[in-house]
């Protein structure tokens, strides 16, 4: 069967191909932003692989535009979905929640009944006492999943809405005490 007719039908210039162009830079523009954030968590067997796949399709999406220079409807595709594949990659990215996350949480009063909600909810954090600008504070940091990171938010906030808080990735993290408490449970419960 020939489809000749059909590539070189306008419908096809102005309408198919464009919407290929565009669903194409979704995707490899959504791949291209979980590409990073997966090398900067380490991931490198992941970053390669999506690496691959995000060139390939770029430059498929690329050579389209070349074989009809003078589409100007091809281009505005081209453009529009490298921005939509921006939103869609930040989207992914923050449903998957891949890594680690610092808090750093300053309480200017009313810490104790936080920081025990927190430890009942089996965050690990450390407590210092510290000199803020109006007096004495409570400084917590807490290494957590960053998939875990509005569940301790929203006791910070449902608790102690005033106190300040931070959160950054954390590209490296040796769970020491947190694993070793994991490894007792589990062995307490097989006895």
């Amino acid at each position: 069967m020939d489809f000749q007719w059909l590539t070189e039908s306008a419908y096809y210039t102005y309408f198919i191909l464009p919407a290929l162009i565009f669903v194409a830079r979704i995707f490899d523009q959504s791949i291209g932003i979980l590409r990073i954030i997966f090398a900067t968590k380490g991931f490198k067997h992941i970053a390669f692989v999506a690496g691959f796949f995000e060139s390939l399709v770029w430059l498929l999406a690329v050579s389209q535009i070349l074989k009809q220079v003078d589409n100007l409807v091809g281009y505005m595709a081209f453009a529009g979905g490298f921005a939509t594949g921006n939103f869609v990659g930040i989207y992914l990215e923050q449903r998957i929640s891949v890594g680690f996350v610092v808090v750093r949480v300053v309480f200017r009063k009313n810490s104790d009944e936080t920081i025990r909600l927190l430890i009942e909810n089996d965050y690990r954090i450390s407590i210092v006492d510290a000199q803020g600008m109006d007096g004495p504070v409570k400084m917590v940091f807490s290494t957590i999943k960053r998939r875990e990171m509005n569940s301790f938010i929203s006791i910070l906030n449902k608790n102690n809405p005033t106190a300040y808080y931070s959160v950054e990735d954390a590209k490296l993290v040796q769970e020491g005490v947190a694993s070793q408490r994991k490894i007792m449970r589990k062995t307490s419960v097989r006895k």
